[in-house]
Parts: C-alpha cells; sequence; structure tokens
C-alpha cells in the first residue's frame, strides 16, 4: 500500500514538474507600446554613423628564461 503511495506521489511530481517547463512569462507576449519604443530606438540607431575601430592586437610579453649560473 505505501509503495503504491509513494509511486503514485512520484507520479503526480513528475507530471507536475512537467507542465511547469512549458509555462512561459508574462513578458513574452508582445506589447504595442514596448513595439513602438524598439522601433524608435532602431531608427535612432539606423540614422547615426557609428564608427567601429578595430581591435588592437594583444601585446605579446617577452618569455622568460632561467639564468645560468656561473661555473
Amino acid at each position: 500500500m505505501r509503495r503504491c503511495f509513494v509511486i503514485g506521489f512520484a507520479l503526480a511530481a513528475l507530471c507536475g514538474a512537467t507542465t511547469l517547463a512549458y509555462a512561459r512569462p508574462p513578458t513574452v507576449m508582445s506589447s504595442p507600446g514596448y513595439d513602438r519604443r524598439l522601433q524608435e530606438s532602431r531608427s535612432q540607431l539606423g540614422s547615426s554613423p557609428t564608427v567601429t575601430e578595430p581591435a588592437s592586437a594583444p601585446v605579446v610579453k617577452p618569455k622568460r628564461t632561467k639564468k645560468k649560473q656561473p661555473n
């Protein structure tokens, strides 16, 4: 009897966990205000000239060498 109860509880927990995997946060819904602000910001970015400078090469440090002991 106890074993059936444990198995049933485990199945219920498993089913509950899988339904949570398909849950969506409320921000997934499209918002007209957000879409409008996003379009405005993208249009402002598109109209402004952007200058990108190439990345500078990393500075390579010289390798350390062991000092030779005098004989």
